[in-house]
C-alpha cells in the first residue's frame, strides 16, 4: 500500500519541476540575444567608420587634377589666360584652385607709327620678350593664377623660338636679372630678327619685330 501511494508522487513533482527548467532555458536564450546584438552593431559600426575613411581618402588623393600628370617639369610651359594675356614659365603646381608659375617671362608689344607714313593706321608692332621682376611694383619672380582664368596650357618645345629666347636671355644675363638697366630681354642689334610669323608663340630671340 505504500508502495502504491508513493509512486503517483515521483512523475507528480518532475512534472512540476519541468516548467521552472523549462522558463530558466527560456531565460538563458534571451539573454544571449542582446549580447549577439552589440556585437552585430560594433561590427556595423566599424565598417562603416572604415567606408568613410576610404571616402575621404579617395576625395583627398584623387583632388588633383590629371592634367597635372602632363607637366613636363624639363620644359617651359605657356599658359594662356582668358584676357588674352599669355606667360612663358615653369609650372611648379597645378590644381583645380590655382597655378603656380616660376622663371616668368611675357609678351611686351609697343606701337610705333612709320616715320615716312601720314597714315595713322599704317604702323609696326615692337615685340620684346620681358622677364618678369622689373616692373614698377616688383613683384617676385613667382606667381599664382585662378585656375578658373586659365584657358588652356601647354608645353614648349626646347628647339622653339620663346625657349631659345630665354636660353639666349640666361646667356646675356648669367647673374641674372638687373633692373636698373633694362627688364627687357632685348638683345644688341645683331641678335635680333624679325619673323613673320605669330607673335605669341614665336618670338625667335629676345626681341622680336612684326612686320
Amino acid at each position: 500500500m505504500e508502495f502504491m501511494n508513493r509512486s503517483p508522487q515521483g512523475p507528480t513533482s518532475q512534472a512540476a519541476s519541468s516548467p521552472a527548467n523549462t522558463g530558466s532555458a527560456h531565460r538563458g536564450g534571451r539573454a544571449k540575444s542582446p549580447k549577439l546584438f552589440q556585437w552585430a552593431s560594433v561590427a556595423l559600426l566599424f565598417s562603416a567608420t572604415i567606408l568613410v575613411v576610404a571616402l575621404v581618402l579617395s576625395l583627398f588623393f584623387g583632388g588633383a587634377k590629371p592634367e597635372n600628370k602632363y607637366v613636363d617639369k624639363g620644359k617651359m610651359q605657356a599658359v594662356f589666360l582668358n584676357n588674352g594675356q599669355v606667360y612663358f614659365g615653369n609650372i611648379r603646381t597645378l590644381n583645380d584652385k590655382y597655378v603656380r608659375v616660376g622663371n616668368i617671362y611675357y609678351l611686351r608689344v609697343n606701337q610705333q607709327v612709320q616715320p615716312n607714313q601720314t597714315n595713322t593706321n599704317a604702323s609696326a608692332q615692337d615685340i620684346s620678350l620681358v622677364k618678369l621682376g622689373c616692373e614698377l611694383h616688383g613683384p617676385s619672380d613667382e606667381m599664382l593664377i585662378n585656375r578658373d582664368q586659365v584657358t588652356f596650357w601647354e608645353n614648349l618645345k626646347s628647339d622653339g623660338q620663346v625657349a631659345k629666347a630665354v636660353t639666349e636671355y640666361v646667356k646675356q644675363n648669367p647673374n641674372g636679372q638687373k633692373c636698373d638697366t633694362s627688364s627687357s630681354t632685348t638683345p644688341s642689334s645683331s641678335n635680333s630678327t624679325t619673323p613673320s610669323t605669330t607673335p605669341s608663340t614665336t618670338p625667335s630671340t629676345n626681341s622680336t619685330k612684326k612686320q
